[in-house]
């Protein structure tokens, strides 16, 4: 009897829809055990904490693997597949990928920060974190541009990797924070797309089309 993989998460958490959206995308089959973050905080209980300590999620358990960010759930996963290129082999693409997958939790960061102060906090998100959030939707829209003008429509590479599952969300979802995809026609074109792919799901916040 196969015993299929664990995704412990919160439905309404944007790191936890990356790796569901990457799981869909990439046809890899798990149980989803979810977590009453909000109200329960059941993340800050002991029975949870057993699995993480530093209280987070999502965390994905493979037999005696626990891993606990969402770009290294995502990044194993695709590593693991025997077919597709959502991690590709040339280095130069693999360089790029790997590149935007820091970009991803680095220069993103804001972002998850931003929709749990407008979601979950007490307080709306300040407006120098909505400029940061900014700064970076800039950055990516400059490169699909670019991108756009060389004949491609995926951020790493000719065919969609993960560095566009793990990069979606934080734009995919950014009216709830405030901001507006008005001002990146190239990222809304690179939206319009993810949404497409065979497999592709969504999640409460995320418009129908933009």
């Amino acid at each position: 009897m196969t015993v299929l993989p664990e995704l412990y998460e919160f439905p309404l958490d944007d790191e936890c829809y990356k790796v569901r959206l990457a799981l869909s995308l990439m046809g890899v089959a798990s149980r989803s055990r979810p977590v009453d973050m909000v109200p329960g905080r059941e993340h800050e209980k002991p029975a949870f904490l057993r699995i993480n300590p530093l209280g987070t999620l999502p965390v994905w358990v493979d037999g005696p693997v626990i891993l606990r960010e969402a770009a290294t759930i995502v990044l194993a996963c695709a590593r693991g597949l025997k077919a597709g290129n959502w991690l590709p082999a040339d280095p130069a693409a693999f360089g790029a990928v790997m590149d935007w997958l820091v970009f991803s939790v680095r220069d993103l960061h804001a972002a998850h920060q931003a929709r749990d102060c407008a979601l979950l906090g007490q307080e709306e998100p300040s407006p120098a974190l909505r400029a940061q959030v900014r700064r970076a939707f800039n950055v990516m829209e400059d490169h699909m541009v670019l991108r756009h003008i060389g004949g491609h429509e995926w951020f790493a590479d000719a065919t969609p990797t993960i560095a566009d599952i793990l990069l979606f969300p934080a734009f995919a979802l950014c009216r709830d924070y405030g901001v507006d995809h008005d001002g990146f026609p190239a990222l809304r074109r690179w939206m319009r797309a993810m949404r497409t792919l065979p497999g592709f799901i969504t999640m409460p916040g995320i418009p129908d089309v933009t």
